[in-house]
């Protein structure tokens, strides 16, 4: 276990979760329609043809869920805030009935000792706002803005960290360009025009938080993912340089430098986006926090077939993957935190998201899911290595509380510390539940 230098007391440990994934109850008390609704209902792209329309039911078993919270011993939880519920239009009219929700889990959560962390938006765009371009609409990022103002006004410092977005590479590359999330769409440009769009809302949304908020820590997650040449060709190291920067520095370059990276901006050429000349000061806000989802690494070789950046990736051999495909790579995560402090002024980081999709198994009303003990622990270890060696970490979530819908894989991936049975919507605490409560237990009697 890591001594108490590497985890002090006022360190987080939770875990996290996401509103169209957990909470169901898609109708109830004045939730407009989401991107993701729509995208699940008709775009045939989910793997078991499910939706999120009750998910985990968390809206009507949000207590509960909390008490849950609470006896696996985390002190902190990471959840985000659906736009379709506080306006369903996207803009205008506030649904009190939809905030009144979120007071109710912030004040659930400090009443236990457990600090919130609010996500703005983790990708369920209101499908009004779709309907007028979404994220191609330069409009979306101003109703953005308005989003956060109104989550703001209400819970203000009863939040202890507010992230604006969730992983916009993954909405703009996943959703615009690959096609396999909302809204679907297979083109280069539109990709590039939604990342910047993305990147503008965060910017916008920054001193709107901060005009409703004293202590209140104020940033945005990304997800990153260090790249590692499987051959040592030139070619393949190119492929590496540029997917690296396709990833990560297209987002961390504008965030913390203001400019997008040059070798990315002139690959991509006629495809890159428009912008105007105030959007890099915008974007470069000053941020408090930057939180990381981690899963895996990227292990590729040059493949001219591909798309641009040409960077196929290719299995370790004897290395050990979830049923997602991920490799599991505790050192991908010590090289992306050293990195990150050493290249860009981040003031405070924090794990938002780290965990493995695995094929649980209940057996007598038990799920020994010792793989991931595993996963969690050598995580858990590049972490306390990370700031041991002066990273300015303070909290760290696994990615999840509890199996729930992950997007185009359906309900056919489990990541959750807590296991689903979604015909009865019992939840089962997995062996890596308690072995988490253990540990944040170790932590707290060391000091």
């Amino acid at each position: 276990m890591p001594s108490l230098t590497d985890f002090p007391r006022d360190f987080h440990f939770g875990a996290a979760t996401s509103a169209y994934q957990i909470e169901g109850a898609v109708h109830a008390d004045g939730r407009g329609p989401s991107m993701w609704d729509e995208f699940a209902h008709h775009s045939g792209r989910i793997a078991d043809k499910s939706t999120g329309d009750v998910a985990c039911d968390h809206y009507h078993r949000m207590p509960q869920d909390v008490a849950l919270i609470k006896t696996l011993g985390h002190n902190a939880y990471r959840f985000s805030i659906a736009w379709p519920r506080v306006l369903p239009q996207g803009t205008g009219l506030v649904n009190a009935q939809g905030l009144d929700f979120y007071e109710r889990l912030v004040d659930a959560l400090l009443e236990k000792g457990i600090a919130p962390y609010a996500t703005l938006y983790h990708w369920d765009l209101p499908l009004p706002l779709h309907a007028r371009g979404g994220w191609l609409n330069r409009d979306t990022c101003h109703a953005f803005a308005e989003f956060a103002d109104a989550v703001a006004r209400r819970l203000g410092d009863r939040v202890h960290s507010y992230a604006t977005l969730n992983e916009p590479r993954c909405s703009a590359t996943v959703g615009y360009l690959e096609g396999r999330h909302a809204p679907g769409m297979e083109d280069r440009s539109k990709s590039l025009l939604a990342a910047h769009h993305l990147l503008l809302a965060h910017g916008m949304a920054v001193p709107v938080l901060r005009s409703h908020t004293q202590t209140a820590k104020v940033g945005i997650v990304l997800d990153v993912k260090p790249y590692y040449a499987a051959d040592p060709s030139v070619q393949t190291q190119q492929a590496v340089q540029h997917a690296d920067g396709v990833f990560n520095r297209w987002f961390l370059d504008p965030l913390f430098l203001g400019r997008y990276p040059a070798d990315i901006w002139q690959a991509h050429g006629e495809h890159a986006p428009d912008i105007a000349a105030s959007d890099m000061q915008i974007i470069a806000q000053p941020i408090d926090s930057l939180g990381l989802n981690y899963y895996t690494r990227g292990h590729v070789r040059f493949d001219a077939s591909l798309p641009y950046p040409h960077a196929r990736e290719v299995e370790v051999p004897g290395a050990l993957y979830t049923t997602m495909g991920w490799e599991i790579f505790p050192e991908g995560l010590h090289h992306m935190l050293l990195r990150l402090q050493q290249q860009y002024p981040v003031k405070d980081l924090f794990i938002a998201e780290n965990g493995a999709a695995l094929n649980d198994q209940v057996l007598d009303g038990q799920i020994n899911d010792s793989v991931r003990v595993h996963y969690l622990h050598s995580h858990l270890m590049a972490v306390a290595r990370a700031k041991r060696e002066g990273v300015p970490l303070s909290a760290y979530f696994a990615w999840s509380l509890m199996d729930n819908f992950e997007w185009g894989k359906g309900y056919t991936q489990r990541f959750g510390l807590c296991h689903v049975d979604y015909a009865t919507q019992v939840r089962t605490p997995k062996a890596s539940a308690w072995w988490y409560q253990g540990f944040i237990a170790s932590q707290q009697i060391s000091q």
